[in-house]
């Protein structure tokens, strides 16, 4: 798939149908995680595939995200810097993967700190950036039955005047 149609064309998904994920598909999605760049190449971060989905559920905003899904990556970064842009630059390249596969995502706020940490198992200088759902959607996507212009119309943003300046 083309990138700019994969970045246009990909929208949350938070209802799955229950298949599940072949390891190869959840390799792929791991590994362009860890690809990410990083801040100085410090990579402080990890990603921990989580089995637990109802204590997860416990202590994000949206249960139902998580209950359903195949595959639940908690992003855990530790240390000091742009611990933040790294995590999401570590999801983006997560969920457009997926998103490639064909397979659904959608990343979950946490809601209860303390009981991410123990569903997670951090040590005292991590904290949990997010946790990302991934799932074969309910309604199976097709990026290329529109094109990037027809995607871009689509979305629910902000005008590109109002959030684009130059000076």
């Amino acid at each position: 798939m083309d990138a700019f149609l994969a970045i246009v064309s990909r929208r949350e998904v938070r209802t799955y149908d229950g298949r599940p994920l072949s390891d190869d598909v959840k390799r792929r999605i791991l590994e362009a995680g860890r690809l990410a760049g990083s801040s100085q190449n410090r990579q402080q971060r990890r990603f921990v595939v989580l089995t637990d989905a109802e204590a997860v559920s416990r202590a994000v905003w949206s249960p139902g995200n998580v209950l359903g899904a195949a595959l639940l990556v908690a992003i855990v970064v530790s240390g000091k810097g742009p611990l933040a842009l790294d995590a999401g630059r570590a999801a983006q390249n997560m969920l457009l993967a997926a998103h490639n596969e064909g397979v659904g995502s959608c990343p979950n706020g946490i809601s209860d700190r303390d009981a991410m940490a123990a569903a997670v198992g951090i040590t005292a200088d991590e904290q949990v950036a997010t946790v990302l759902s991934f799932g074969y959607p309910t309604r199976p996507r097709d990026p290329e039955r529109r094109s990037p212009d027809e995607w871009i119309e689509r979305a629910d943003r902000k005008p590109f005047d109002e959030v684009v300046s130059e000076r």
